[in-house]
């Protein structure tokens, strides 16, 4: 795990967790991650097992030209290579381990740029693991990325991240009244992710449109 955003997110995972083998998802707070937010995604299991999109950041979907909320975890691999990312993503929740892809994404033009995933389990509920938070991170960027989608992820290699003990909780002293978002006020991880994916429909919808 080399990318800030996969080793600060793997961490406050970590912390979260305490003891347990996976923290309960409520426990997130989203100001704790805020400047990540882009670039995470939660994926949840649908009625037939299959990993698909909870959420997913701005940064994500503007990589992939599009919105994928609610789609398939398996939309975004190459077609020969699905099997694998959608057993590994939920092996990640059955067996409740984290775990690290690196894989290509290549452009329809053949640009290609490598990219760092984790994937974390949550709970919904003390005895149910059944969302995953994860993140995807470019190993770097460059003036194409965003501004030409990605047709696809090409996996390269994946490992299990278990040989970290598990760290306490660790509580801010003084926390920031306003930067505290607790489950408690009715806003949590996925609202604070809503509403980034709204505000950039909404300034999409209200673009000028040029001239014919």
């Amino acid at each position: 795990m080399r990318q800030k955003t996969s080793i600060e997110i793997f961490t406050y995972w970590e912390q979260l967790r305490g003891s347990a083998d996976a923290p309960l998802r409520n426990l997130i707070q989203p100001s704790a991650v805020r400047h990540i937010l882009p670039e995470l995604f939660i994926l949840e299991l649908s009625p037939n097992d299959a990993p698909r999109f909870r959420l997913a950041g701005t940064a994500i979907c503007s990589l992939m030209g599009r919105e994928i909320r609610g789609e398939s975890f398996a939309a975004l691999w190459a077609g020969s290579q699905v099997e694998d990312p959608v057993r590994i993503a939920t092996g990640v929740m059955t067996h409740v381990v984290p775990a690290l892809i690196n894989a290509t994404g290549y452009s329809i033009s053949g640009r290609y740029m490598a990219f760092e995933m984790a994937l974390m389990p949550m709970r919904s509920s003390s005895d149910v693991c059944d969302r995953l938070l994860g993140c995807l991170t470019p190993v770097a960027h460059t003036a194409w990325l965003g501004g030409e989608r990605l047709e696809f992820l090409a996996l390269d290699r994946s490992r299990l991240l278990h040989d970290r003990p598990a760290r306490a909780v660790e509580t801010p002293s003084n926390p920031e009244p306003n930067g505290m978002i607790s489950h408690q006020d009715g806003v949590g991880f996925g609202d604070v992710m809503r509403r980034m994916l709204n505000l950039k429909m909404n300034l999409r919808a209200r673009a000028p449109v040029g001239p014919s």
